[in-house]
């Protein structure tokens, strides 16, 4: 059973969904929700189904600024090259889902390609590189299949970092999803050149 949200553009939006109901949003729907709720983290699939998320964790939040901080940094050496993003900004895929990794950095030259209206609110452009910190209330399954969604629409390179089995996963194009335990870095090379991350305090 689906429940369809009509409006939001009341002064309060609720969000106590019945359990067992699946509310399915418009983008425009969406991005309303979006700005009266600024405290939840929200995700929408290409279906238009809206994802609620409760905020991270203090520690994983904590782990979330350790892997964004290390990619700010190689970012300020390497400028020319592209931005990164932080766990707070939504992409809209080319797929019709708007998604927020927990990092992820975009090529210069494809974000310099994108007119003005692209660029404002949820961005119209799949990251090049995203990484994603799995949380207790994290099902695998379901970021494992956000990972691979991300490579069908555009990105080069993903990380499923999962600290619960110790592990990591590593996504690229036309290669098998390549599994590492304990790992303690990881080479971006091959998408972001130079940069290698750091996983101590994160996994």
């Amino acid at each position: 059973m689906v429940q369809t949200i009509e409006t939001l553009t009341s002064a309060t939006v609720s969000l106590e969904i019945p359990l067992g109901l699946t509310p399915v949003v418009t983008a425009e729907q969406f991005a309303t929700l979006a700005a009266k709720n600024s405290e939840l983290r929200l995700e929408m699939t290409a279906d238009g189904e809206l994802i609620i998320m409760a905020p991270a964790g203090s520690e994983t939040g904590e782990k979330n600024a350790g892997l964004t901080g290390q990619i700010y940094i190689w970012v300020l050496e390497h400028k020319a090259l592209g931005k990164v993003f932080d766990s707070s900004a939504g992409f809209t895929l080319p797929n019709g889902a708007i998604r927020s990794p927990d990092a992820s950095w975009v090529q210069l030259e494809r974000w310099n390609r994108l007119d003005e209206g692209s660029r404002s609110g949820f961005a119209k452009i799949c990251p090049d590189v995203v990484i994603e910190l799995r949380s207790d209330s994290d099902s695998l399954s379901a970021t494992q299949e956000k990972m691979k969604e991300y490579l069908a629409n555009g990105a080069i390179f993903g990380l499923l970092i999962d600290p619960r089995r110790q592990a990591i996963e590593i996504y690229r194009l036309n290669t098998d999803i390549e599994t590492i335990k304990n790992a303690r870095s990881v080479n971006f090379s091959e998408a972001m050149p130079g940069f290698t991350l750091n996983l101590s305090g994160i996994l």
